[in-house]
């Protein structure tokens, strides 16, 4: 387990929203380490890092409430369909501009209106799945602490073209002491992202599907996400890892022996103006 650095970093007072770009004047953040690495293994041995995988460990100085980890893990989703171009547009803008009236502007553009109604459309059904699956995985995390999640894109859920995964088993639970701000353990970790430039060198992808898999308490009642229990995690196609910790001693491994894979019943389809 990686030791959280001995500089405390205080969390802002207040935060407005989560920012997607820091100023560049900001130091370096010692609470954040980024690298790129095949050495590091993650919660399971037989599931080892292929070479060159990117790996983002991030470090926050205490404890972030369950809640805080779902935000993560919806933010991290939407984050990853725009950066792999299945949305045209950050998720928040997506969702203002094609849920205001038509606009002047498409009469300007002389977008014939078939083809603005077919866009339209398809951008609602997008919107539509996304948000279901963001809502049941607040329910998920409601239920049951989530150690892991992989997000797949492309193929199928044994064999993606793409997968992402965020590490949550190493944040220490039901902590007496109080949570930090998720607001501002968010740009801590889309900075640490950011900076370990996961997404730069990968190629213009087509559209694709995104299949959202989530570890979860074999016996926490889920009824939405479907139970995969002899899933494993694929062996090829991955891109980027992300670890989360909160600097104190980690979770056993053997509590985790009875929380399985379960998988959305809906595979996000990627959307194209």
């Amino acid at each position: 387990m990686m030791a959280a650095p001995e500089a405390e970093v205080q969390p802002p007072a207040a935060v407005s929203d989560l920012e997607w770009c820091e100023k560049s004047e900001e130091t370096h953040d010692p609470q954040i380490e980024v690298e790129t690495t095949s050495a590091q293994e993650p919660p399971n041995p037989s599931e080892r890092l292929r070479p060159r995988d990117c790996v983002v460990p991030v470090v926050f100085p205490g404890p972030v409430s369950q809640e805080g980890c779902c935000r993560f893990t919806c933010e991290l989703l939407k984050h990853i369909m725009y950066q792999r171009q299945q949305l045209p547009l950050p998720y928040e803008q997506l969702k203002h501009f094609y849920r205001k009236p038509p606009q002047a502007e498409d009469v300007v553009k002389k977008k014939p209106r078939a083809t603005a109604e077919a866009s339209s459309r398809k951008c609602q059904q997008t919107l539509a799945e996304l948000e279901s699956v963001l809502s049941h995985l607040e329910g998920l995390f409601a239920r049951t602490l989530v150690p892991r999640v992989l997000i797949l894109l492309g193929g199928n859920a044994l064999s993606p073209k793409e997968f992402y995964e965020l590490d949550l088993s190493r944040l220490v639970p039901n902590s007496m002491d109080p949570n930090l701000s998720t607001a501002a353990c968010l740009r801590r970790l889309f900075r640490a992202i950011f900076m370990a430039d996961a997404f730069s060198e990968l190629q213009v992808p087509p559209l694709m599907g995104t299949i959202v898999m989530a570890q979860g308490h074999r016996d926490c009642g889920e009824d939405w996400f479907r139970p995969k229990l002899n899933y494993r995690v694929p062996s090829r196609g991955h891109k980027l890892t992300v670890t989360l910790s909160c600097g104190r001693p980690a979770i056993p491994a053997t509590a985790w022996e009875d929380y399985v894979w379960f998988q959305a019943p809906v595979t996000l389809k990627g959307f194209h103006e």
